[in-house]
């Protein structure tokens, strides 16, 4: 196996994500390269993060352990071409793009089979995300326990089978925005309504960590559970937002998938 190391191409939203995940996190990596075509982009992720090697060069990330494919998906193809043949066989090549599957990632590779692919998580930046991952079916158990291993301070790693890809992406991937602008409104009002900024923030978070808990784990049925609070203030708009969610949800997934 090769040092403790980690690459990336594209040095966009998600890289820095992870960097800040790694800096924050208990593990730590002997070296981290970060490949972009952007010359002017890489002096400013370097400034921010100085413990990474920045670099123009694409074939200088490909000596590393792990190498995550950080770019968007209609120039996939066109970057793994380089890639072929320039890959060591001990190399976890990983995307982090929906849509591309690993058949066609190993075709365009002319055959190289180490690959994986992972749904990254914007709560990952305080090291709580949830980044499920598949492995190819020929990466050795080794392989997935050292790399599950190294992406520990990401958070949550389940590995999944990947025609659930696509599903988490517009679960627990694009999630977050479904609630962000919400729970922000929510703490507006509240600051407004009395409350103190942090304890706003504070009895929101309680909220709905205790929400989740007993919708989930409660053993109540979701009418039940429903009726547990006498005053909907939202019930007349319900419908609306559930209408909402199956309209924008089922479209965005209908674009993503394979």
């Amino acid at each position: 196996m090769k040092t403790n190391s980690i690459g990336f191409i594209g040095g966009g939203r998600i890289t820095k994500i992870m960097l800040h995940a790694f800096n924050n996190g208990p593990i730590r990596f002997d070296k981290m390269v970060v490949f972009d075509t952007n010359s002017k982009a890489l002096p400013l992720l370097k400034q921010k993060f100085p413990n990474i090697t920045v670099t123009e060069n694409l074939l200088e990330v490909t000596n590393t352990e792990v190498v995550f494919l950080a770019i968007h998906p209609p120039v996939m193809m066109e970057t793994l071409a380089k890639l072929k043949g320039e890959l060591n066989s001990e190399t976890l090549l990983v995307s982090l793009a929906p849509k591309i599957t690993m058949e066609k990632m190993t075709a365009a590779l002319d055959g190289f089979d180490n690959v994986a692919r992972m749904n990254p998580s914007a709560s990952s930046v305080v090291n709580k995300g949830v980044n499920p991952v598949a492995f190819g079916s020929l990466v050795s158990a080794e392989t997935k326990d050292r790399f599950l291993e190294m992406m520990l301070s990401l958070g949550h790693t389940p590995e999944i089978a990947e025609s659930k890809m696509e599903a988490y992406a517009v679960i627990s991937a694009m999630g977050h925005t479904y609630f962000f602008f919400q729970l922000q409104k929510m703490k507006e009002l509240a600051i407004i309504f009395g409350m103190e900024e942090v304890e706003a923030e504070t009895v929101i978070a309680d909220m709905l960590w205790g929400t989740t808990e007993t919708l989930f784990k409660s053993g109540l049925s979701y009418q039940e559970v429903a009726d547990l609070v006498p005053v909907k203030p939202m019930g007349e708009v319900e419908e609306a937002i559930k209408s909402y969610y199956d309209l924008y949800l089922t479209a965005i997934f209908t674009m993503i998938k394979p």
